[in-house]
Parts: structure tokens; C-alpha cells; sequence
């Protein structure tokens, strides 16, 4: 069964910024100012983190894509929107709305699955990195481009670093130069990498595993992998041990190692 649902535009005649399109468990948000190469005006980023915070609450909703309608999956903040009102107060609340809507994708509940054509530079490649996973087609590109017009992108950087080794990152955020996919692949910015007529059936495939995967362990493992590795290796065992050994009392694990023991089917997943 498939649902699709559009956020209200800010004018009645104006297309909706965001599409969410739901079906068999999988929500996909689609990023809609394709004019503008899905740039992140604030609007989109209020709309966008509205969608988030419905999703996180929402247990019917196993696993979110996003992704970007047009030539590119985005091209980062909205940059005539930013030079119309660039004074501290303004530029504050924009960049802290973008960072709170960043790490609302680490903490919904749910894996979050990049779907990425087009370039993704700047922010659109911030999104890519915060994102839990990321396909992308075979043509898309990558940037951290803001050093080619002055404006070092700082909080790109916070996303990048955390993906991606520090040397092929700090090149990216020095140079501003494009990487393409395999490149994209072969430092973990990205999964997988597919040829354009194929990228849909590639991250639905990926969405499809994930979403039938038990829903309480996946958003416990996905809080733990976030949690752990930010901390010291001691920590992080004692912290993986102590969840483990609390995840055991849950029948969910009980009834999935009873049907493999017994080789009998896997039993239906609850929510918790």
C-alpha cells in the first residue's frame, strides 16, 4: 500500500517544498525546489524538520530515504536567500536550524538513506554525510565548495570528518574541488553506487532489507552506534555490553534465537 502527502507551500499556487511518499514502511522525502537545485532555503528547512519530527513518532515508518527532485540531489543553503539579511543574528539561526535538523537524522529511530543524483555540494554533501547510509548514481558529484567564493564550510566539515578520512577531507575543504562517485564510494561518503536507470531500484532494495529488519533492535543498534563511537574503546565495550545484555531480555531476541536454533521461520517483529 502506497500514501503520498505534501507539506503546504507558503502560497496557495506554489508547489509544495517538500513530497513524502510512503509505502510498505519506507517514507521518502523528496527535497522540491528543483529551480534551485533543492537548495536549503529556511523554509525547506522548517518543512523538512516538521516532516523529521512526524517520522520519529510514527512506528509505522521503518526507514526514511531522501532525496531530491530534478537535476541534483542539493546544492547546499540558498545563497541569494542568505545575502538578502547576512547580518550575525540571521546567520546564527540559520546555520543552528540546519545543524538541529542534521542531528534530528542521527536521532530519529528510524535508518536514513541518502538518495543522491546530480551534485551534493556544501550542505546538499553535509546532508549526504549526516545521512545513515547514502547511494548514489554513478554520475553524481561531490563538494565541500564554499572556499572557491570565501566561505569555508565549517559545519560541512563537522559531517565530512566524521565519514570520511581527515586527509581526503581536509582536501575537500581546502580545494573545493568535485570528487565523483567512485571516489565518493571509495572513501565511505557513500554505500553503493548504481547507474542512473538504476538508482531507484538500488536504494529500494536497501530500504527493503532494513525495513525488515526488527524495528526495536534497529533503532536501539542505530542510538548505540551513534553513542559508542564518539566515545574511548573502553566505553564504547562497556556501553555495547551493558545493551546487549539488556537487549537479551527482549523477546524480540529470545523468539528470533529460538526460530534460528529450531530452524523454524522468524517470528513478527514488535515495536518497542
Amino acid at each position: 500500500m502506497s500514501t503520498s502527502s505534501s507539506p503546504s507551500p507558503s502560497l496557495p499556487n506554489e508547489p509544495a517544498l517538500l513530497l513524502r511518499d510512503d509505502a510498505d514502511g519506507i517514507a521518502t522525502l523528496t527535497l522540491n525546489r528543483a529551480g534551485q537545485y533543492n537548495t536549503l532555503s529556511a523554509e525547506l528547512l522548517t518543512v523538512l524538520q516538521d516532516e523529521l519530527d512526524a517520522i520519529a513518532a510514527d512506528s509505522s515508518v521503518r526507514v526514511v530515504v531522501i532525496a531530491g527532485a530534478g537535476k541534483a540531489f542539493c546544492a547546499g543553503h540558498d545563497l541569494k536567500e542568505m545575502r538578502s539579511d547576512s547580518s550575525l543574528e540571521t546567520m546564527r539561526t540559520l546555520f543552528d536550524q540546519c545543524s538541529a535538523m542534521m542531528m534530528t537524522l542521527v536521532r530519529l529511530p528510524q535508518p536514513v538513506i541518502a538518495k543522491v543524483h546530480g551534485i551534493a555540494t556544501a550542505a546538499g554533501c553535509q546532508l549526504v554525510a549526516m545521512c545513515d547510509m547514502a547511494v548514489a548514481s554513478e554520475d553524481a558529484r561531490f563538494a565541500t565548495s564554499g572556499i572557491a567564493i570565501g566561505l569555508f564550510c565549517s559545519t560541512p566539515m563537522v559531517a565530512l570528518t566524521r565519514n570520511i578520512g581527515r586527509k581526503k577531507a581536509f582536501e575537500m575543504l581546502m580545494t573545493g574541488e568535485f570528487i565523483d562517485a567512485a571516489t565518493a564510494l571509495d572513501c565511505g561518503l557513500v554505500n553503493q553506487i548504481a547507474p542512473a536507470d538504476a538508482l531507484d531500484a538500488a536504494v529500494a532494495e536497501m530500504a527493503r532489507t532494513v525495513a525488515q529488519r526488527p524495528p526495536g533492535s534497529i533503532a536501539l543498534g542505530k542510538r548505540l552506534f551513534y553513542r559508542q563511537i564518539e566515545t574511548s574503546l573502553e566505553e564504547a565495550y562497556a556501553t555495547a555490553a551493558e545493551t546487549m545484555a539488556c537487549d537479551m531480555q527482549d523477546d524480540d531476541a529470545r523468539n528470533g534465537i529460538d526460530a534460528f536454533i529450531a530452524k523454524h521461520p522468524m517470528p513478527p517483529w514488535t515495536d518497542r
